[in-house]
């Protein structure tokens, strides 16, 4: 049964989200702040981690760049709970090295997609794989891409939709296709995995 930390300080939305998990055949680890929750995730080590990002005190930003900052922690996938839409939030918590974000009010269904697909992505990890690098999009310029095409890789690297790219970015969907389809021609390829590979590449200093 894999063990799965949820920081949230509001309680209802916590006790849903364990309800939510515990059903599926997770075991919940509940923290009711950052600080809390920093602490659970270093004692209890768990395969994934729920966070929301507006917590009094310690906030989900800093229990991010804590975790990351320890090596015990680096590796544990990491998902924003937000209740903010706003562009700025979701990229500065995927900058910061999250894994994922969903946006409160959460379904049971968005939940279960986002933590069954990290937890897969993890699993097929390589052991003593090199992390990326995502905190820049620069490294990327160097494949001959635009600063918009190299910020553009660099989410498709971390897995994002075009839909989700789009509003990271504050561009229309159509604005990120076409981004895309420059990328492919100046890359060579034909498909977002050959794309992701070569970034790696770059974002990991191979």
């Amino acid at each position: 049964m894999k063990r799965i930390l949820v920081i949230e300080d509001e309680a209802q939305t916590r006790r849903n989200i364990a309800t939510i998990l515990r059903m599926e055949g997770y075991e919940p680890v509940l923290a009711a702040d950052g600080r809390e929750g920093l602490e659970a995730a270093r004692r209890e080590r768990p395969a994934l981690i729920l966070c929301d990002v507006m917590m009094p005190e310690l906030d989900g930003h800093g229990v991010l760049r804590e975790l990351r900052a320890d090596e015990k922690t680096d590796h544990i996938p990491f998902v924003f709970l937000t209740a903010k839409g706003e562009r700025t939030d979701v990229r500065t918590g995927m900058n910061l090295g999250a894994d994922d974000y969903i946006t409160k009010p959460v379904t049971a269904t968005e939940l279960l997609a986002a933590v069954q697909a990290r937890l897969a992505r993890e699993s097929h990890r390589p052991p003593g794989e090199f992390r990326p690098d995502f905190s820049s999009a620069v490294p990327l310029e160097t494949l001959g891409l635009t600063p918009r095409e190299a910020e553009v890789l660099l989410w498709i690297a971390q897995g994002k939709s075009n839909v989700e790219i789009a509003t990271i970015l504050g561009n229309t969907d159509n604005t990120v296709k076409k981004h895309i389809q420059h990328i492919f021609e100046k890359l060579g390829v034909d498909t977002r995995n050959a794309a992701t590979v070569l970034a790696f590449e770059k974002l990991t200093g191979s």
